[in-house]
Formats: C-alpha cells, sequence, structure tokens
C-alpha cells in the first residue's frame, strides 16, 4: 500500500513539475531574418557587394553577421529588446558597435526596421 501511495505521489508531482515549465511562445513581429545589401567600390576600383544580417529568435537574442563579397567579414551575437513600438540591439563583445534603436514598418512594398531619423535598417528577407 506504501508502495503504491508513493508511486501514486510521484507520478502527481511529476505531471505538476511539468505544465508548470512551458515556455509562453513569442510572435513579435521582429522574429526572423533581416537583411542590408549595398554594393561597395573596393580599393582595386572593383565593386563588391557588402551584406548585412540580423537573425532574431525567440528568447530576445540574436546573431548579426557582415558579408562582404564571399566572405564573412564579422559574426557576433546581439541581445533585442522591445518597449512599445521601439526595439533596441545591444551588440555583444564588439567595441565600437553602436546599439542599434529603431521600429517596424510595415508599408505596401515590404517590411522595414528604420531608426528614428526614418533611415532603412534592414528589410525582411
Amino acid at each position: 500500500m506504501t508502495k503504491k501511495l508513493l508511486s501514486l505521489m510521484a507520478i502527481c508531482a511529476i505531471i505538476f513539475l511539468a505544465n508548470c515549465s512551458r515556455i509562453e511562445q513569442n510572435n513579435d513581429p521582429i522574429i526572423g531574418i533581416w537583411s542590408q545589401s549595398k554594393i561597395v567600390a573596393s580599393e582595386k576600383s572593383s565593386k563588391q557587394a557588402v551584406r548585412k544580417e540580423w537573425i532574431f529568435n525567440d528568447v530576445y537574442l540574436g546573431r548579426y553577421h557582415e558579408i562582404s563579397g564571399a566572405t564573412t567579414t564579422l559574426k557576433t551575437d546581439f541581445k533585442w529588446s522591445r518597449q512599445d513600438d521601439t526595439y533596441t540591439i545591444e551588440y555583444r563583445g564588439l567595441e565600437g558597435k553602436p546599439t542599434h534603436v529603431f521600429s517596424i514598418l510595415n508599408v505596401e512594398d515590404g517590411i522595414y526596421l528604420t531608426n528614428s531619423e526614418g533611415g532603412t535598417l534592414a528589410t525582411r528577407e
């Protein structure tokens, strides 16, 4: 009788703990891949594509890449946060990399991340 009672209590405890540990799903509109691409003239007078890419995940972290031509020149993690309609990115381990503050602009031709002056930081992929 005691073993059955202890087994029943153990099963109830496992079920209780499993139900209490659910992680809320974050469905923020920023989650996904955002990028910025431009053509830059290099030292040898040839043009090279430079791509910046931000990958936002649902636990307020992300990954940032800078790609020049076919070479990844910078790769780092970042932490992001949201307050009302304003987002902030704080880069980790990069001195001199500014904190970005921006919002999402949804227009007919696409979805953009825009800074406070109205400049485009990135577009959704």
